[in-house]
């Protein structure tokens, strides 16, 4: 069973502590094809995103299908290059570096993809997928690279005699246990890890989700994990932030957005998280419309197209980020009084 084990006092000591990753105002924009004659459209898959990643911790990015999470996490290792914006690791601006200095970079970045059967060359066996990682940053030679394989195999929950099999003798659980090892063998700083547990079964998910939350405690690695069930974001983050059509709309404490969710799409969020308990009630929140398109997003507040709340400002003016607390922040004009 899976538990939250971080304390307040624990959270706060996070929070007091320089960020490890900084992001500031990170954009990605993407151009279509377009016909003769046909105005340039303009996806606006990310806008403006900016938050901080601290020590140990792991932050959680939440959202509906197509608001952006995956683009801004490949973003942030470049594997996409962000329109503008900041990515600091460790003080240095990764987003200038030149292509030999990122590959040395990406140490101490890396990223678990969604689709852990189509990130692994199907031709090559898991020990040499894991040890191209090692060659490529030049780490040790062909005996120390071999050991180290070998570790992280037992580390993740596999055994020696899999470090010759191929990716297809793998179930989807293992194949994600292979990826999470593949990231961490380089001992990175930050992983990156996107929709992780999406395609597994439940039983498969904790086990994973409890996986990740012993090695960062034996590994002092940092993680953003994104994710559409918030659910299982909540057993994992430290904090969380929920972003909606490119936006990171709020972020805070885990607990604290739970008990004092600002936003109205957190707020509806979280109304649609089933209660274990079939004879308890509680209030749903559902959004009326279609999700608006990032080609041509609302003006304003791009939630007030869906939001039940929405006052007259909201249609023209794009809210500011607000302080609630010292770790809850929110963007939304019914809170920039508080």
């Amino acid at each position: 069973m899976i538990t939250q084990q971080t304390t307040e006092s624990a959270l706060e000591k996070k929070i007091q502590r320089e960020p490890i990753l900084k992001v500031e105002g990170l954009k990605k924009y993407f151009f279509p094809k377009k016909s003769i004659g046909e105005e340039q459209k303009v996806v606006k898959a990310v806008e403006d995103v900016s938050f901080e990643l601290y020590k140990g911790e792991t932050l959680g990015i939440v959202g509906e299908s197509g608001c952006g999470k995956s683009t801004m996490g490949r973003s942030l290792l470049r594997l996409i290059e962000p329109t503008e914006g900041k990515v600091f690791l460790e003080e240095k601006d990764i987003t200038n570096l030149n292509r030999k200095e990122l590959r040395k970079a990406r140490k101490n970045i890396q990223m678990v993809f969604q689709d852990p059967y189509s990130s692994l060359n199907p031709r090559l066996r898991i020990g040499n997928i894991l040890e191209e990682s090692l060659k490529i940053q030049g780490i040790g030679n062909k005996n120390e690279r071999t050991e180290k394989v070998l570790e992280i195999l037992n580390l993740v929950g596999l055994n020696e005699a899999q470090y010759y099999r191929f990716p297809h003798e793998f179930s989807g659980g293992q194949r994600q246990r292979i990826g999470l090892a593949r990231a961490l063998i380089v001992n990175p700083k930050v992983v990156v890890c996107d929709e992780p547990v999406s395609a597994l079964d439940v039983s498969v998910q904790a086990q994973i989700i409890n996986l990740l939350r012993n090695l960062q405690n034996t590994l002092a690695v940092s993680f953003i994990f994104i994710a559409h069930d918030i659910s299982v974001v909540r057993h994992i983050s430290d904090r969380i932030g929920v972003m909606y059509l490119g936006h990171l709309v709020e972020e805070a404490t885990t607990d604290e957005l739970f008990a004092n969710p600002k936003h109205p799409y957190t707020k509806s969020l979280l109304s649609a998280v089933p209660l274990p308990n079939p004879d308890v009630k509680k209030e749903r929140i559902i959004l009326q419309g279609d999700l608006p398109s990032p080609i041509n997003p609302p003006s304003g507040c791009v939630f007030h197209t869906r939001c039940p709340m929405a006052i007259d400002i909201c249609k023209s003016v794009s809210p500011k980020r607000t302080k609630v607390s010292n770790t809850h922040g929110v963007k939304c004009h019914l809170n920039e009084s508080v």
